[in-house]
């Protein structure tokens, strides 16, 4: 799995900008892990379109979906998908952690690719 390209981020000044930008840092965090992960899981799809749909009522629990399956994928299904997308309903907060922290390994391991 190719790790170079993930970006180790502190989990405090991302709480930090998070207030600041009155929660638009969580969106591009958002953003921005889900492209490292579907780069890391070797796909290149739509990143954009996950944004998008996280507005659109309904469709954004498709977007929640396919996060927390991504991540699933990416961190070998050390939290299964459905857990991570209970999360997202339940308190997000857990998830922006969860994620980041798995990142932040990824991010300080040597790349295997």
């Amino acid at each position: 799995m190719k790790t170079d390209h993930i970006k180790k981020r502190n989990m405090i000044m991302q709480v930090v900008l998070a207030v600041i930008t009155l929660g638009i840092y969580a969106i591009y965090w958002y953003y921005s892990t889900l492209k490292e992960m579907q780069t890391a899981n070797g796909k290149n799809e739509g990143a954009v379109m996950w944004i998008v749909f996280l507005f659109i009522p309904i469709l954004g629990w498709f977007s929640n979906w396919h996060y927390s399956s991504e991540y699933a994928e990416f961190s070998h299904e050390k939290y299964p998908a459905l857990l991570i997308f209970l999360a997202f309903i339940v308190f997000p907060p857990i998830v922006w952690f969860i994620v980041q922290t798995d990142l932040n390994a990824a991010a300080d391991a040597p790349s295997a690719g």
